[in-house]
């Protein structure tokens, strides 16, 4: 039988799967479903290797379903995921799936979330948990957590967990399950230390590797606009501006970034809402229902929230932040130009993005074109025929009469010209704001191609250190700009965690962690100053004393951050001792560093394995 002619039943699954299936749309497994599902079944190991969008959630999720005991309360099933957006849209992929099964329970635990309801599901009896390691690790060492009744436990994007710092709780975790538990672990790559996991831990896997697919419909328009940092903002506005459009979905990574852009929006008269992870379903069905019927005009979403939405007046995509990878990219811009539909994607970018935009052309096989950016004469022209077009549909579809013998009296009483009233109105109708813009309110699109012959100038002859060391400076400057609304260096105060070099803490981890836990953006994350002992980090100022307090429980690398606020003064002290010493704080630091390393990997002598020190050399 070829797998276009399979079916789920043909993959053994039963009938209330089915009848779910049936009614959330599924009509065939995808090749990673078709592959895995009968091995997770039979209660083998897996080891899934497929991109985002492959369909691996109803991989994992339909196998285990079924293989639960329904008779049985407590934990049988546990899913870690890397964010607390895909540990929630996991959990209810689970109950859309479990939906003719009423005796399963799902419950979904992750970091941010108050502690006394997660325990009151686990006490209910959840037999499915999908969470984030931390929470799960919290939970299990509190006790309210207990795995004696495990039978499979599934890591997704196991890569994306050794990306922002998880990976050694997800250790932890599998160190703490019982031996007879079967394993499925997905990951889109595989580096050394997810390849480690599944050789200690899996136990005679099935290897599935899904081949990376990534192509663009014929029927989408693809574009990129080219700005820089501090003109992101003002590029989408005047791209919302000029674009003949219906409907748009706009995509950003951050679940933050979707309600701060939608407010933006709203206040410049769009009407806008933001969809992520944290919409309850009925919210979800509400703001896609607003889209369908024209209440609202744009939707900001992440990539987890905007999954299976088919609006027919989508009639653009604009990527605000780059999508993570090719595949997340193809999904995105699928939200247009569906059914044969024609449509449009712009992808809004800066000059650091250039290399991860030419993977994205280079797995798409698609050469994209820069944004046309009309002129100012143009743009403006533009304005006034939507300005006099808002003043003609005015006229036609509102009763003016009491407003127009008001007008007249105040044309005969107090000797005023009609035009000059009807200007003064324009203006009013226009907050006071200029209908015109000038120069320096439009954003100029940089050409990749001119960048990258500049680029590669630059890095040819003696000055390439100068050079590089010229574009770090401006990278270091264009991290450092506001952002639209971002936190400045005034309005942070200094946090101090209770982690530093000997617990093999990375710049990463820590804003992997305050990221997802605090739901802090991470370039509204400062400075980071790691030391031996602690970590320094600048966070913005009034942080609620809940989320200070869950942050202190939460853990990184496997160690609790106890981070607690600094004050100005002690702060200073340190600064200014520093100072005064003449950097010997940071060279004492690192001569222990030095010592710790020493006795960790001494060097070896020719004539066998017993460490020796090497002499020091004497100079007269």
């Amino acid at each position: 039988m070829t797998q276009q002619s399979q079916s789920f039943a043909d993959l053994g699954l039963k009938q209330p799967l089915l009848d779910a299936l049936n009614k959330v749309g599924y009509s065939e497994p995808s090749p990673i479903q078709a592959q895995a599902i009968p091995h997770l079944l039979n209660r083998h190991d897996i080891l899934g290797q497929a991109q985002t969008g492959t369909g691996k959630t109803a991989a994992f999720a339909l196998p285990t379903l079924q293989n639960i005991d329904l008779s049985l309360r407590g934990v049988q099933v546990l899913v870690l995921a890397p964010t607390r957006e895909l540990a929630i849209q996991v959990a209810d992929a689970y109950k859309d799936y479990a939906q003719f099964m009423p005796k399963v329970n799902v419950l979904p635990i992750y970091g941010g979330a108050d502690y006394r309801t997660q325990i009151n599901g686990l006490k209910r009896g959840a037999q499915i948990v999908v969470g984030t390691p931390g929470r799960v690790m919290d939970h299990m060492e509190k006790g309210t957590l207990k795995l004696d009744n495990l039978q499979a436990l599934v890591l997704d994007e196991a890569d994306e967990m050794l990306r922002m710092g998880f990976i050694d709780d997800v250790e932890w975790v599998l160190s703490h399950t019982p031996q007879e538990t079967q394993i499925a672990l997905f990951s889109a790559t595989m580096p050394a230390q997810i390849k480690a996991i599944t050789e200690k831990y899996l136990k005679n896997e099935v290897v599935i590797q899904i081949a990376k697919k990534a192509e663009t419909a014929s029927t989408i328009e693809q574009f990129y606009l080219c700005v820089e940092s501090s003109q992101k903002m003002a590029g989408l506005r005047q791209l919302l501006e000029i674009e003949d459009r219906d409907a748009t979905i706009i995509f950003v990574n951050t679940k933050a970034m979707t309600e701060e852009l939608a407010s933006k929006l709203n206040y410049r008269g769009h009407k806008a809402a933001a969809l992520n992870g944290d919409l309850q379903q009925k919210q979800r069905e509400r703001v896609i229902d607003q889209l369908k019927k024209g209440m609202i005009d744009i939707v900001i979403a992440t990539d987890v929230a905007a999954r299976g939405i088919d609006v027919e007046r989508i009639s653009h995509v604009i990527n605000y932040d780059l999508p993570h990878d090719s595949e997340s990219y193809v999904h995105r811009i699928g939200r247009t130009g569906r059914a044969g539909r024609s449509g449009k994607t712009i992808l809004l970018m800066t000059p650091r993005d250039r290399r991860s935009f030419g993977f994205i052309e280079k797995d798409t096989k698609t050469t994209i074109p820069m944004y046309p950016m009309p002129s100012l004469t143009d743009i403006n022209a533009q304005r006034v025929a939507h300005f006099k077009q808002r003043i003609v549909s005015e006229m036609e579809h509102k009763n003016l009469e009491y407003l127009e013998q008001m007008l007249e009296e105040m044309y005969q009483n107090d000797d005023l010209d009609l035009i000059s009233i009807a200007a003064a109105l324009a203006s009013m109708s226009l907050n006071n704001s200029p209908l015109l813009l000038g120069k320096r309110d439009t954003v100029a699109s940089i050409d990749l191609a001119t960048l990258s012959s500049r680029s590669s100038r630059q890095r040819d002859g003696r000055g390439r250190g100068r050079d590089r060391n010229k574009d770090n400076r401006r990278n270091r400057k264009d991290r450092d700009e506001n952002q639209g609304d971002r936190v400045s260096r005034e309005d942070m105060e200094n946090y101090r965690l209770g982690v530093g070099y000997r617990d093999n803490i990375k710049p990463g981890h820590i804003v992997g962690a305050i990221a997802n836990e605090a739901g802090i953006e991470g370039y509204n994350i400062g400075p980071i100053n790691i030391s031996d002992n602690h970590t320094d980090v600048m966070l913005p100022k009034g942080m609620p004393a809940e989320v200070l307090k869950h942050l202190q429980k939460t853990r990184i690398n496997g160690k609790l951050s106890q981070i607690e606020q600094m004050d100005a003064d002690t702060s200073a002290s340190e600064g200014n001792n520093r100072k005064r010493s003449g950097g010997k704080d940071r060279r004492g630091n690192q001569e222990r560093r030095n010592k710790r390393d020493f006795k960790k990997s001494p060097h070896k002598g020719r004539d066998g394995d017993k460490p020796v020190r090497r002499p020091r050399k004497k100079f007269d």
